[in-house]
C-alpha cells in the first residue's frame, strides 16, 4: 500500500470515517480502501457498457456503484447519485459530514454536484444481475487481498 499524500479522489482530505464492520476492521479509513482497491479493480469489475474502454490507467472508470456499495459496508452512511446523462447515476458515499467519491478521478476535470443527489438503493442497483455479480466479485477481490495481503488478479482481465 503506498502512503499517497495526496490523492485524486474527491473528499480524500477529510475521508477520516472507520470501519463499522469487523470483517474490514483492517482497514484504516477510504483512503487505505482506495489504495487496496487500486489493485482490484479491473476490467471484469467495470460496467459491461464501459469495458471497451476501460484501461489500467484510468482504474476507476465504469466502477461507481459497486464501489460506492462495497464502501457503504465497510464504512455504512448512504450511497448517493449524481444524475448523468441518459438517466444513470453517478455513485459516491455520505457518512455522517464525510462526503467521498474513490471514483471520480474517472470524470478528469468534470466538475461533478455533491450536493441534494438523490439516496441510491442496492436493491435497485443489484435488480440488474451483472451489477450484483460485479460487486460480489469485487467484494470477494477485497476479502482476499485482506487475507493475504495483496491483490488477486482478475481470472480474465
Amino acid at each position: 500500500m503506498s502512503e499517497n499524500t495526496s490523492y485524486r479522489f474527491y473528499g480524500w482530505e477529510t475521508a477520516d470515517v472507520r470501519p463499522i464492520s469487523p470483517e474490514y476492521e483492517s482497514i484504516r479509513d477510504p483512503r487505505e480502501l482506495y489504495d487496496i482497491l487500486s489493485g482490484i479493480w479491473c476490467a471484469d469489475t467495470c460496467a459491461p457498457r464501459m469495458r471497451q474502454d476501460w484501461t489500467p490507467e484510468n482504474k476507476t472508470f465504469g466502477q461507481c456503484s459497486v464501489t460506492a456499495f462495497l464502501a457503504q459496508d465497510i464504512f455504512g452512511g448512504k450511497v448517493c447519485g449524481i444524475p448523468r446523462p441518459g438517466g444513470s447515476f453517478h455513485c459516491y458515499n455520505v457518512v455522517g459530514d464525510c462526503v467521498f467519491d474513490l471514483t471520480s478521478e474517472q470524470f478528469g476535470g468534470e466538475a461533478l454536484s455533491y450536493e441534494d443527489n438523490p439516496e441510491q438503493f442496492r436493491e435497485v442497483h443489484f435488480a440488474k444481475e451483472e451489477k450484483r455479480a460485479r460487486y460480489e466479485f469485487l467484494r470477494e477481490k477485497l476479502l482476499n487481498y485482506l487475507k493475504v495481503g495483496k491483490p488477486d488478479k482478475a481470472e480474465d482481465g
